[in-house]
């Protein structure tokens, strides 16, 4: 423990009886449920099944590659059922060959359906997610002579699924997969209404949570009942598969076990109960940010801080008033615990868990030499309380700001940039300085996923939270400063998010900014807003869908 960690505090200041508001919040679903997975009880004969199942995997991948259509459904299904993780190289190499030979894209490879719309959307969509700019031109060839697309396509419910997780791969300028989105969509919604099971699921589930949106550990689960139904379907890969994830779900138990412990130490629920108990569903958070087994420790640092981050909220948002406000901000700049002694009590307690998160960090940080990432991590932190701190005022001031002065303090407060740059601390050598330095300037993908966060949650939460009483949202800000309608005013929005996917999705093309496991971190937490924040707060709101979700990775194991 540090000097500072372990310092006493001075006696309390008495807090006046203030009219403070309130939330209502409900208490967590989870209770201690979490806490009797404390023990790591992974069996040694899985490791083994696992090694030899892994080597039986990578032999069927790397025997197919004479059949290129084969090659791309294999590979396909390796990344949707959530192992290609261990595959990266191999994946790679095969995907790089068929990028350079791609000039061949229209002449024969040795396979009948190389030409078929299913091959050329897959092989399309896989290279586009490996980084390689291929151009959307590959599809001119299923327009008819008046330019749309063909209606002998229309029945090819396999190709049209492919076409249209295509394109969600789209980028600026990509016109004709703007076309294809509308075409695919309005038949598979056709489609969807005349299918029978399971196709209708599978279709509904396409419309719902397009791949390149969704959390990829949920669509691994979600893949499995599909993929055991699929004539193609390789038995080896099908049990790597539920093997792997049941394995990284145990670990998985484990870190949440011990992070459970934390918090419950921290008893915020009895010394905080203005603000939301959701520890379980900021680890799901994190976990959807990186899964992989080697991020054990950036899961931990992480997921303290993003608790943390909901508390100040909270903090800010409902509980403070602005004297407080002013002393925890200021508190926060000094980051010193001696700062503690002009807080009043509840604030004390978030003060000082939120202190010893980052020191434990830090001692982390000097165990692997890479101390330095502390100040960034610091830095993060008090932009994210500066900001917060600026809408508090808004709020108590009554005052509307215009919606380029909101989103200039909302795209800070959606703790995305804080998130990307804490979530670098724990990777590894991949992140340099450099990486950090370039976070810090405002990268594009940084300010899209900022954007689809700030946007897609004032969508959802904006009535309730100005029922409660809250700062403007940029619903309330655009309709004011533009005389719009609320329902033009989320038109305009989800077009605004969709253009942010397109920068998203053009910053992961070659040649990157930084490197490509840096930028996955920046893309998976966008993701996680698109399934969070779909038609609710499903962070608040956490005893609907989230619920669902945190049970079937983090309780319910794959049947084998």
């Amino acid at each position: 423990m540090s000097a500072e960690g372990s310092a006493t505090f001075s006696t309390a200041i008495v807090e006046p009886d203030v009219n403070r508001r309130s939330a209502n919040y409900a208490p967590s679903v989870w209770g201690d449920h979490f806490l009797s997975y404390a023990t790591d009880s992974m069996e040694t004969d899985d490791e083994g099944e696992h090694k030899k199942l892994r080597e039986e995997v990578k032999r069927e991948l790397m025997g197919n590659i004479s059949k290129p259509s084969q090659t791309l459904d294999f590979i396909d299904a390796i990344q949707r059922l959530g192992i290609s993780y261990h595959f990266e190289v191999e994946i790679d190499e095969i995907l790089r060959e068929m990028y350079n030979s791609h000039c061949d894209f229209n002449n024969g490879d040795d396979d009948d359906h190389h030409n078929d719309l299913y091959t050329i959307s897959l092989k399309f969509r896989l290279l586009r997610q490996q980084g390689y700019k291929i151009s959307c031109d590959v599809f001119g060839k299923f327009k008819n002579s008046q330019g749309t697309f063909s209606d002998s396509l229309a029945n090819d419910t396999r190709g049209i699924l492919s076409l249209y997780e295509a394109t969600h791969l789209r980028v600026h300028g990509d016109e004709i997969l703007e076309e294809a989105l509308l075409f695919t969509t309005s038949r598979l919604e056709f489609l969807a209404t005349h299918s029978s099971s399971p196709l209708r699921e599978k279709i509904n589930h396409a419309l719902r949570q397009p791949l390149r949106k969704g959390i990829p550990r949920l669509e691994a689960r979600h893949y499995f009942s599909i993929y055991q139904e699929d004539p193609s379907c390789s038995e080896v890969l099908l049990n790597f598969a539920k093997l792997d994830f049941n394995i990284l779900q145990k670990q998985h138990q484990k870190e949440l076990s011990d992070i459970t412990k934390w918090w419950k130490e921290l008893d915020f629920a009895k010394k905080l109960p203005f603000a939301r108990d959701r520890v379980v569903e900021c680890y799901f958070w994190i976990l959807a940010v990186y899964f992989e087994r080697e991020y054990v420790l950036a899961r931990r640092m992480l997921t303290k801080v993003i608790a943390m981050t909901s508390i100040i909220d909270d903090i800010y948002d409902i509980h403070g008033t602005p004297d407080e406000l002013k002393l925890f901000t200021d508190a926060i700049e000094r980051w010193e615990i001696t700062a503690v002694d002009q807080l009043p009590q509840y604030m004390k307690v978030a003060y000082k868990a939120l202190l010893d998160v980052y020191t434990e960090i830090e001692e982390a940080m000097v165990k692997e030499e890479r101390s330095y990432r502390v100040y960034y991590a610091k830095e993060a932190m008090k932009n994210q309380v500066r900001a917060y701190y600026l809408e508090s005022i808004w709020f108590h001031q009554k005052h509307t700001p215009t919606m380029e002065e909101y989103m200039a303090v909302a795209m800070v407060t959606s703790a995305y940039a804080m998130l990307a740059a804490t979530s670098f601390v724990g990777m590894g050598s991949v992140v340099t300085k450099d990486s950090f330095e370039w976070l810090f300037s405002g990268p594009k993908i940084v300010k899209a996923s900022e954007i689809i966060c700030r946007l897609a949650d004032d969508i959802v939460s904006h009535k309730l939270e100005q029922k409660r009483g809250h700062v403007a949202s940029s619903i309330e800000c655009y309709m004011k400063q533009h005389g719009t309608t609320e329902q033009e005013t989320v038109h305009e929005f989800r077009k605004q998010v969709t253009d942010a996917w397109k920068d998203v999705n053009g910053e992961c093309l070659f040649p990157t900014a930084v490197p490509v496991p840096i930028l996955t971190r920046i893309l998976n937490l966008a993701r996680v807003i698109d399934v969070l924040y779909k038609d609710e707060d499903g962070y608040t709101n956490a005893g609907t869908a989230l619920k669902d979700f945190v049970s079937s990775l983090l309780i319910d194991p794959v049947p084998m």
